[in-house]
């Protein structure tokens, strides 16, 4: 049924849902898994320009989220692993999330992607925006939404 499958994690507890079902269902079709966690580019203050950043900190920021974000793709790769599914974990630096999912589903070959939503609704999905919502209108592939 699917040969590779696409989980996007954030490590919060609502993901990890997604990234068990991703799992169970990689297990049960024998596919691969691609766990990826999608860090930002730079740090981005509220107010432009309220805050200056020097070069050096910059890069240790950055240096940090790429280590927080391996390791939460790693742990993904543990869980597969103990069930017997193959994992790849990525971790790709973008600013818009949704894109970068799509992306890295068309660039894996990734026949499926498994995402989990907050479900806002109203002014708080106005806000907030949702990475879920752009995913599903804007991918060829296949999206499984859980929550």
């Amino acid at each position: 049924m699917y040969q590779r499958i696409l989980v996007a994690t954030d490590g919060s507890t609502l993901s990890k849902k997604a990234v068990n079902s991703a799992i169970a269902m990689a297990q049960l079709t024998g596919a691969e898994l691609v766990a990826l966690k999608v860090t930002p580019r730079y740090p981005q203050s509220y107010f432009e320009g309220g805050i200056i950043l020097q070069a050096n900190e910059i890069a240790r920021v950055e240096k940090q989220w790429a280590e927080q974000g391996q390791a939460i793709v790693d742990a993904v790769s543990k869980m597969g692993l103990a069930k017997g599914v193959k994992v790849k974990a990525i971790t790709v630096r973008s600013d818009i999330v949704s894109e970068a999912v799509i992306a890295a589903a068309k660039k894996h070959k990734c026949d499926l992607i498994v995402m989990a939503s907050h479900g806002r609704k109203g002014i708080k999905r106005l806000l907030l925006g949702s990475e879920t919502q752009q995913v599903l209108t804007h991918s060829h592939t296949p999206v499984l939404v859980l929550r």
